[in-house]
């Protein structure tokens, strides 16, 4: 029987050890999505306990306790103390074997806290008291500082156009040397979010006072995104990231899109109709500014979203209420990456789906787009939300190198919004050297080639982000 996360946790064989412990877990991180806080960076943010950081805004948390039959106050709720909400949490863990968050939990505790005790009722106050005495006195555990104890070389936060960047720009201007880069990245949702036209006319008109265009019209919205577009461009930004339910691909010309521009933005509600053929054009619109930029552009699609209109009207967005999809997407991306391939102006891009469904047609589709100035240039990005675990990024992985080149992958992302997510890209890390392990002891693959398998390891651990997004 083997021990309970040991060094060689999901590492199956002594190919798999030595490609991971010699290769891959020395390469830096670099964390190209995710949803962290530029002002806690920026601020080098002390947490003032475990709490804090393991369970504040963490959904994935939220749900399993929900489901263990926790009250709602324990998760989201301010009448509870720190204490109180963890000790639920511990309450919760030795029931979640089989489910990922078993294996984060105890991973993120040894790695950042060094703490092997397996979290249970029994040992709660213990590992509580522990990790926030090391929290609140500790000088190295602070966002900055975590982020360096995992060899985090660059992290991309998720802003919106509108967004001032100041933490970023102050960041970049106090910033230590051996702290990591951050990068702002271009998340114009809102800006193409017409199904509410009283969200949307306030979202344009705060558009339109940092942008300093004056917007009585469709184009002006352009020239503003533009502008803005410009802006993160100068603070460094390289990409950009669309969160859509499915790709949007409707045919529409020039005089239909300022009609229900400016119908929607008087306050009228649009036909669905209306709704998707302003979606495709604004795909169109970023997608252009993009490539003119030269960025990578990143979509995740497949969630239906906040699906409890109570708990939604209670807690808001990002709170643990979202699914998996079912939406027949496949020819609207196609037909989206066609005209933009057509008219020479199709980016970098990367593709996440929520929906295993469409695991070998997205990694089919790829290969459509590949026009060969680019090594990978059009990715599928690794296994996403409900998929970033061992299982689903097999799946991932399996199916790439099946209809594609794993070779030329860009790895692994947290797509979090906790400083302690940050072995997520170990347990991929592991993960892969595991298939790559097995592969060569099962003589899939020739151990006379080592060398090359090697460097491939470490290009999907760190090589290939950099290269691809250019860092």
């Amino acid at each position: 029987m083997k021990p309970f996360m040991d060094s060689n946790f999901l590492l199956q064989t002594e190919t798999a050890q030595k490609l991971y412990h010699e290769h891959a877990s020395k390469m830096p991180i670099i964390d190209y999505h995710c949803h962290l806080s530029p002002q806690m960076v920026a601020e080098d943010y002390k947490f003032r306990s475990l709490t804090e950081i393991w369970l504040g805004g963490d959904h994935y948390k939220w749900r399993a306790m929900r489901s263990n039959g926790v009250a709602e106050r324990y998760c989201t709720g301010t009448d509870t103390t720190d204490w109180e909400k963890f000790e639920k949490w511990a309450e919760t863990v030795p029931y979640t074997f089989r489910n990922p968050l078993y294996h984060w939990t105890h991973l993120e505790l040894k790695t950042a806290f060094g703490i092997d005790t397996i979290l249970n009722p029994q040992t709660a106050r213990e590992i509580y008291d522990a990790c926030t005495d090391k929290l609140v006195n500790d000088p190295n555990f602070t966002a900055r500082g975590l982020m360096r104890h995992y060899n985090v070389e660059t992290v991309c936060t998720t802003d919106d156009p509108v967004d001032s960047l100041e933490w970023h720009i102050k960041y970049k201007a106090e910033k230590a040397e051996n702290d990591p880069q951050m990068i702002p990245a271009w998340r114009p949702d809102k800006a193409m979010a017409v199904e509410n036209p009283q969200n949307f006319r306030a979202y344009i008109d705060k558009l339109s006072q940092v942008s300093g265009i004056t917007i009585n019209a469709f184009q002006d919205v352009v020239d503003a995104l533009q502008k803005r577009h410009d802006f993160f461009e100068a603070n460094g930004c390289k990409l950009s990231d669309h969160g859509i339910e499915e790709f949007y691909a409707e045919d529409y010309t020039e005089e239909e899109i300022n009609n229900i521009f400016n119908k929607v933005y008087g306050g009228t509600q649009l036909s669905q109709e209306e709704i998707l053929k302003y979606k495709s054009c604004m795909l169109i619109v970023f997608a252009e500014m993009d490539y003119a930029s030269g960025w990578a552009q990143q979509f995740h699609y497949g969630a239906i979203r906040d699906n409890n209109t109570k708990m939604f009207r209670l807690l808001g967005p990002d709170t643990g209420f979202d699914s998996i999809g079912q939406f027949n997407t496949a020819k609207a991306m196609s037909k989206f990456f066609n005209r933009l391939a057509t008219a020479d102006k199709l980016t970098k891009t990367i593709i996440y789906n929520l929906n295993p469904a469409d695991n070998e047609m997205v990694a089919t589709m790829l290969g459509n787009f590949q026009d060969g100035t680019v090594a990978g240039k059009i990715q599928w990005g690794s296994g996403w939300w409900f998929l970033d675990q061992k299982n689903g990024m097999e799946k991932q992985m399996n199916a790439l190198s099946l209809l594609g080149l794993l070779s030329r992958f860009v790895g692994m992302l947290t797509d979090s919004r906790s400083f302690l997510s940050y072995p997520r890209h170990e347990y991929f890390r592991r993960t892969l050297c595991n298939l790559l392990g097995n592969d060569v002891e099962n003589g899939e693959i020739p151990a006379s080639e080592m060398a090359r398998l090697e460097q491939m390891v470490e290009d999907i651990s760190y090589n290939n982000a950099k290269n691809y997004f250019n860092f």
